[in-house]
């Protein structure tokens, strides 16, 4: 009896009676970590491109200076030649003024 209950067959039956009944669940298992493994990678990617934007955001940052440097400039030359046009011409400051 102690033979039989021993003997290789008898362990690899017990062996395949385990797979069988694993397997399914490992299956499962590995099912799920692709599907995991997928959004991660998603993620990944999504967090990299934002990443990516900021620091060209943060490069721009010069060109942004320069545009707002030139609004300014175009703001005072504008404001400049309002001025001179008042001068020239007072009755466009206040048209009803004359009229």
């Amino acid at each position: 009896l102690y033979v039989l209950a021993n003997e290789p067959s008898v362990a690899l039956f017990r062996l395949q009676e385990h797979v069988r009944r694993s397997l399914p669940e490992l299956a499962q298992h590995k099912s799920d970590m692709q599907s995991w493994e997928e959004q991660s990678q998603g993620a990944i990617y999504t967090v990299e491109y934002a990443c990516s934007a900021i620091k060209n955001m943060t490069d721009s940052s010069v060109y942004f200076k320069s545009i707002d440097s030139l609004l300014r400039h175009a703001t005072a030359v504008k404001e400049q030649l309002n001025a001179a046009q008042g001068k020239r011409y007072p009755w466009r400051r206040d048209p009803g003024a004359f009229g």
